[in-house]
């Protein structure tokens, strides 16, 4: 893999956050900065040759972003993040719910994924359910969500790979079973994404939403639905923006610079081999998970049969936060706490603290790995 193309790893760290945002693409960048001194800068609908640039830069990057994602460009919708996303769509259908339907939710997601439908459904009078993972493993079957769906669920939020142990869900199954039910799904595939292809129409989902930063782009959230989907529900908005889907579900001006951003991400993104790339990460987990199970003061949570190149750790008598200053000292980024997956650290009983995540994507080779072990290695000394 280019290590060359990501500007950011030229300081010699070993990036081991990508799972909290990556690095940026060098062509990312450059379009970004193109756009900006082009002249182009406009705002679009208008009659005038720059904002008639601005408009085809919006088409365009809705056409990259739905080829990468399975989608239609008219079920494309932008936003400034995922949870904002989320927060806009789930206030926005569960308008259509009565009272005594139901939205499941797992504790395997992010809270992103369960805390606005919590919030809106609990606006709505709506009851929410929750799936279990497995104990141990930390699996998410499709059993695990049937286990909670009536013939009142209506939705289930779900992740595509869980941005704190990596465990990615059985997908196919859970769409199925919510399908069977009636329910439509919301598929949160942030952490997913830069790993691995997913395509809503081979899923079967209704939906599926990501953000351009852990892909290599900017803070961009990305929705894709289909596009009769977006156009049965009426967000919020003003009254002089577009009621046509999918503009209607964007609030205020487009980051347009941003947007360039976002095209040249997708089509790098539509580039890969991501046979190789899974080949590439899982070697790395792999080297990275041996080398932590020999640790006697090492704890590890999650054994997914299936996982994204994510994991987390606790060392015995350390305090995560001081795991992550030490680990820093020697150059090596990783995240300490929960990471926002804040049902996930409650069943793992780890609140408050939480624990260590370190994460592996394409841009990382073997030398950060064994960084990594040698600096965990260290620490067997302080418990």
């Amino acid at each position: 893999m280019n290590r060359d193309r990501f500007p950011g790893l030229a300081d010699g760290w070993a990036r081991l956050d990508g799972a909290a945002g990556s690095q940026v693409l060098d062509s990312v960048i450059e379009a970004m900065s193109d756009f900006m001194r082009s002249g182009s800068m406009a705002n679009h609908g208008g009659a005038f040759k720059q904002a008639i640039a601005t408009d085809e830069l919006v088409a365009s990057t809705r056409a990259a972003c739905a080829t990468l994602l399975g989608g239609d460009p008219e079920g494309i919708f932008f936003g400034p993040s995922f949870t904002a996303t989320t927060m806009r769509f789930s206030a926005t259908v569960v308008r259509d719910l009565e009272p005594g339907d139901e939205i499941v939710c797992t504790r395997l997601d992010h809270d992103s994924n369960v805390r606005p439908w919590v919030i809106a459904a609990e606006r709505a009078g709506v009851t929410v359910r929750f799936a279990e993972p497995v104990e141990g493993t930390l699996e998410l079957p499709a059993s695990a969500v049937e286990a909670v769906l009536s013939e009142r669920t209506k939705w289930v939020a779900v992740t595509a790979a869980s941005n704190a142990v990596g465990t990615v869900p059985d997908l196919p199954g859970i769409v199925a079973a919510a399908h069977a039910v009636g329910a439509k799904v919301y598929i949160d595939a942030v952490h997913a994404t830069p790993h691995r292809r997913y395509d809503l129409a081979t899923l079967g989902a209704d939906v599926l939403a990501c953000s351009a930063y852990k892909w290599f782009g900017p803070h961009v959230s990305v929705l894709c639905a289909s596009p009769e989907l977006l156009s049965a529900y009426h967000p919020d908005k003003l009254n002089p923006a577009p009621d046509e889907a999918p503009d209607r579900w964007e609030l205020g001006t487009l980051p347009f610079e941003s947007l360039a951003g976002v095209r040249a991400a997708a089509e790098y993104m539509l580039e890969l081999d991501f046979d190789a790339v899974r080949a590439h990460e899982e070697g790395l987990m792999a080297q990275a998970l041996d080398g932590l199970r020999a640790m006697d003061h090492v704890t590890l949570y999650g054994d997914a049969a299936d996982r994204a190149p994510t994991l987390m750790f606790t060392v015995a008598g350390v305090h995560p936060d001081a795991v992550a200053k030490a680990l820093a000292e020697r150059e090596i980024s990783v995240w300490n706490g929960n990471y926002y997956a804040w049902e996930l650290e409650r069943v793992l009983g780890l609140a408050p603290h939480g624990g260590i995540r370190a994460g592996f994507l394409h841009y990382n080779d073997a030398s950060d790995t064994e960084r990594l072990l040698a600096a965990v290695a260290e620490l067997g000394d302080r418990g």
